[in-house]
This record gives structure tokens, sequence and C-alpha cells, in this order.
């Protein structure tokens, strides 16, 4: 095109913007009504911004003194967001409150219990007395029909003796609640020998780390941050960054932090989906395994909180608080030693497939081959194959990187990691690793693939896929669709706690620090909330509780008023309470910031 025929092209034509969304909505319309706020969102909104259960339970609590019978509301207790944000955000602050009293301490937390009173011990005499007689009574010369109605007289007695134990302040059983007669299969305890052997020292009962002397009489507690995850299953995409250098993945490329491809197998073909399903399934066994380990090669009662978490690789991994200091060299040789054997039938190839799996026979009483109408073997028979003298466990489970460093007392880096163990406690174990990419999406649903054919228990369905039936087995087991928790998608293999604390850790429970909050608020009010409706839910808990009985509340009772009058009220109740209990705060003489926490929810 020559000059002048550019000088005389007519100028490209500029899309003039539409009209807005605003401009488009006709007042009144449905798209207008549409966009406007809903009002149960707002009163969520607003109930969340308080801290008010928005799911509160309504409770009938009845008077067995006057027969006056009222209807109370307690908060639901959820520990996940998506349930309840306020209980959630309340049960993570008590956790908070819980880690920072009990990781610096300087004295043993440990309780004293009571010594028995006379009449608990006279019980327990007459129930030795009765144990002796029921295992003299299989010696007697008689009729086996004669010494089995003794043995059903005698049981019945401990039965009722039992009971009666059981209304004592005795904490605990004295015998299995159940008898089983059936002989107790044993493992070897000897230490493999592809693992490093541990020095084993007597465990003291000291739960409180040692103290530093530092200048000018400075006394030092440190403590320790300590992380554990699973050994890796292959190379994942990953964002390598040190400072403000971003490194190479193992791919060759380098990753920005919201790359869609982070955290999914460089090459899926090779990747070990099964040993990482079989790795998750059994990282609780192998956290309590490295806690027994710690404890046996420090030679004291170390102490810990935390919580497990989902990496982005979809492996759990946990961060401690360990009371006390370890060496580092130390712990990870106790990281490399730990293992849990999974003494199982062996389950390397499936069998059969979910599309043609074994069926019932009600004949035989047990699943059979569907060509063959063979039974397959049972748990107990294909238990006993494992007695022999070089049988090996059906997969070892071991734990990988470890990372620690230390904390000291009462610093803003303790707070930190203290919040950095808490953050994800109110989200479920996926939600902090939910897929966002196509890539993610895939590995997410091949390792839920692989986790929804390998067995979770004893009982199991997916033992069907691997020739051997299922710890009692039932008709109506259907494999690739076990209900345990291990196959879910918002588990993905992890099915134990995810906040684990040691019973010294502080010497109290949730509940403790719960009344030791409320303790403390009524400390400031004094009383000027005495006829509020806090102080009537903490009454029914800790007034004579046999002089009220409660019941669940029905929706459809007419005294029971629907659930966001009921939110309203409540949130109306926090209002003033909150207004009252600041002014309190500001007459009241001296500092009452609270060592655990301030105000909170949890109070």
């Amino acid at each position: 095109m020559t000059q002048l025929e550019l000088q005389l092209a007519p100028a490209p034509i500029k899309p003039t913007p539409g009209p807005t969304l605003a401009a488009e909505v006709r007042p009144g319309s449905r798209a207008d009504r549409m966009r406007r706020p809903l009002a149960k969102d707002a009163l969520k909104q607003l109930a969340e911004q308080h801290g008010v259960c928005v799911r509160p339970l309504p409770l009938r609590r009845t008077d067995t003194v006057t027969g006056v019978t009222e209807v109370v509301e307690v908060p639901c207790g959820a520990t996940l967001a998506v349930k309840c944000k306020p209980c959630a955000e309340r049960n993570r602050r008590l956790r908070i409150q819980q880690i920072r009293e009990g990781w610096h301490l300087a004295d043993e937390p440990a309780i004293r219990p009571e010594h028995p009173t006379e009449d608990v011990l006279a019980l327990v005499r007459v129930r030795a007395h009765m144990e002796f007689e029921r295992e003299a009574l299989q010696y007697e010369p008689m009729h086996p029909d004669q010494r089995a109605a003794q043995l059903t007289d005698l049981d019945a007695g401990i039965t009722e003796l039992d009971e009666a134990l059981g209304e004592t302040n005795l904490r605990g059983h004295l015998t299995p609640k159940e008898r089983d007669d059936r002989p107790r299969r044993k493992r070897s305890t000897k230490r493999r020998q592809d693992s490093p052997d541990l020095p084993r020292l007597p465990v003291s009962p000291r739960t409180v780390g040692r103290a530093y002397a530092g200048r000018a009489g400075k006394t030092y507690r440190p403590s320790m941050l300590v992380t554990l995850t699973l050994d890796t299953h292959g190379p994942v995409h990953s964002h390598l960054r040190r400072g403000a250098y971003v490194a190479p993945c193992e791919c060759g490329e380098r990753h920005g932090p919201y790359d869609d491809v982070l955290s999914t197998p460089v090459d899926p073909a090779s990747y070990d989906y099964r040993r990482a399903a079989l790795d998750s399934i059994h990282f609780a066994r192998v956290l309590d395994r490295w806690w027994q380990n710690v404890r046996r090669a420090a030679g004291w009662n170390v102490q810990y909180a935390g919580a497990v978490e989902l990496q982005r690789r979809l492996a759990p991994h946990a961060h401690f608080a360990i009371r006390g200091t370890l060496p580092r060299r130390l712990l990870k040789q106790i990281a490399a030693a730990t293992y849990h054997q999974v003494w199982w039938p062996s389950f390397d190839q499936p069998v059969y497939t979910v599309e043609k799996p074994p069926i019932w026979d009600v004949d035989q009483q047990a699943y059979v081959d569907p060509k063959t109408r063979e039974p397959l073997t049972s748990w107990a028979y294909a238990l006993d194959d494992l007695e022999i003298e070089d049988a090996r466990p059906a997969y070892v489970a071991r734990l990988g990187r470890i990372d620690a460093r230390g904390i000291e007392q009462a610093t803003k880096d303790a707070e930190r990691s203290i919040r950095y163990v808490t953050k994800y406690v109110t989200k479920d174990l996926t939600d902090q690793a939910k897929p966002r990419s196509d890539a993610q999406k895939a590995h997410f649903d091949r390792l839920h693939a692989e986790l929804s054919i390998l067995p979770c228990s004893p009982t199991c369905a997916n033992w069907l896929l691997y020739g051997v039936q299922p710890d009692g087995a039932k008709p109506g087991l259907t494999p690739g669709r076990c209900t345990g928790k291990v196959h879910q998608r918002n588990t993905l293999g992890f099915t134990g706690r995810r906040v684990l604390v040691s019973r010294q850790w502080s010497g109290k429970t949730l509940a403790d620090h719960r009344a030791d909050n409320r303790a403390w608020i009524r400390a400031v009010l004094a009383g000027d909330m005495a006829d509020t409706e806090q102080h009537d839910q903490d009454q029914a808990a800790t007034d004579q509780l046999e002089r009220y009985r409660f019941e669940l509340a029905r929706p459809e009772d007419p005294d029971v008023l629907p659930l966001e009058h009921r939110i309203l009220r409540a949130v109306s109740a926090r209002i003033r309470w909150r207004s009252t209990l600041n002014a309190a705060r500001q007459r009241a003489p001296g500092d009452l910031s609270a060592t655990a926490s301030p105000l909170s929810p949890a109070a």
C-alpha cells in the first residue's frame, strides 16, 4: 500500500465499550433482584464477624427439682470452617493457647493421682477373688455343662462388679471389657537389617527441657520446631527460589509460583503412585513409631504438640513443637531409622478386577471365585502364612526428610511458629492443596484411584481384589467402594488425628483451657454479666449436673425459635457482652492480659 493510499484509507473504527452490567440491568427486573445480597448471607457474615455460631444446637434443659423446662443453645463445636467458621476459629485459638502454655514450661505439668479409698480397694479385692475362682473352675473335675453353667453365673457376677467399679472414681479398666480367648499373634521385635540402629536409653519421667545460663544471669530455655515429611515418590515440578534467583526445576525449566504444573510429577509414568498411597495410609503409624524412638533415644519423656497437613504434592507431613532441645544429628538419625511394618497378607498384584469381583456364596458363607466357585483364602489362614520364619511384611512405611530449628521462649519467632503449626487446622486436609490446573487434577485423580483399590484395614472390602476374604467377611462387600475414610477424596489416604498433642504437654485438655478462659472473664466482669446468656450456658455446664436433664430439642417444637431468630438474638447478646467486658477491662486495675491469650472467641 502506497503513502497516498494510506492517507486516503479510512481510519480503523475503534470498538466502543459496551454498556456495563449495571446499565443493562433494568430496575425491578429479575436480574436486578438476583444481584442483591441474600439476607441469610448477610446474617451469616454478621455472625461470623462477631464469633457467633451459625448453626447452634437447641437443648431442652429440665430442672428435676423445680420441674422448670427451658431451651438453651450450645455452639455446634465444628472444627472445620466449611461447617461453622466461628466454632472452627474458636477451636484454633484454643489450640494456639494450648501450644503456647506448654511449649516452654519450667515445671513439670504432671498431676499426681489420688490414692484409692478403702471402699474401692474392697471392690478390687472381691474382683480379684472372682477372677481366681474363674480360672480355678477350668481345672475342677465336673461335667462340661455344669462347668459352663457356673462360668455363666460367675461371668454375670463379674460384669455386675465391673459396673460397680465403673461408678467409682477409678480411671480406666482393671481388665479388658471383653474376653478374647483367641491366641494372640506375636511378631518379632528385632530391628530390620536395612535400617540403622538407634541408641536406647532408659526413659526418665522428665518432660521439661534443659535450661541454659546466659549473660548477666539470664536463663534460656529453648525448644524446637520440627517438620517431618515422607520420602520422595518421584521428581515433581517445583518452584525453587533462592532469594531473587529462581533455580531450574528437574525438568530443566524455571517455574513461577503459580505455574499450572507445580507439584505434579515430571514423569507421571514413572511416579510411584502405589507407594505414595500406602505411605499416606500408614503415615499416622509411622509418626507413632517416630515418637517412641525419640523418647528411647533421648532418654526422657519428650512432649510435643503439632498438626498434620498436606503438601502440594499430595503427601501428608507434620509440624511439631517440641519442648526442650535435641541434637539435629540425633533427630536425623531417628528419622532414618524409623519405619512401620504392615503385617498383612500380600497385596502386590490384584487377582480380580472391580468389574468382575468375587461373589458371595450363601451355602458356603464365603466369597468365591466367580468361575470356579472355590472359596477365597480366609483372613485367619492368610495370617497363618506370616508365621513362618522367613516371612516378610506386606509393606514397610518410612519417613523422609526432617527439618528442625531452635525456638526461643517469648519471641516473635515463637508466636509465628505457633500460628504456622495451626494455620490449617480449620480447613479440611485437601483444602490447602486443591488442584487448579488440568495437570494437578490428573495427579489428584490418579492418586485417589490408587487409594480406592488398596486395603485400608483388615475388614476392608478391597481384600477381595487380592484373593483374600476380609476379617469378618459378610455379604454386601463391594471392592473399590469401601466406605473407609482412607478412600475419600477429602482425606486422600490419611485418617489419623489432625492435631496431635502429648498427654503431659500442658497438663490440661481443651475443656480445661476453655474453663480457664471463662474463669478469667468472670474475674474481669466481677458479676456484671451474671444475668447474660453466656453465664447461663456456663452455669449449665458447671452447676450440679445431677439436677438437670438434657435432651436435644426438635426444630418443630413450639418453644424453639427459628434458626434466624436465634442467631439474631445471639449476635445481639455477643455485642452487648463484648461491650460490657471491654468496659470492665478498662475499669479493672493492673494488667489483665492473661498469659494464655487475651479476649478471644475461645472464651
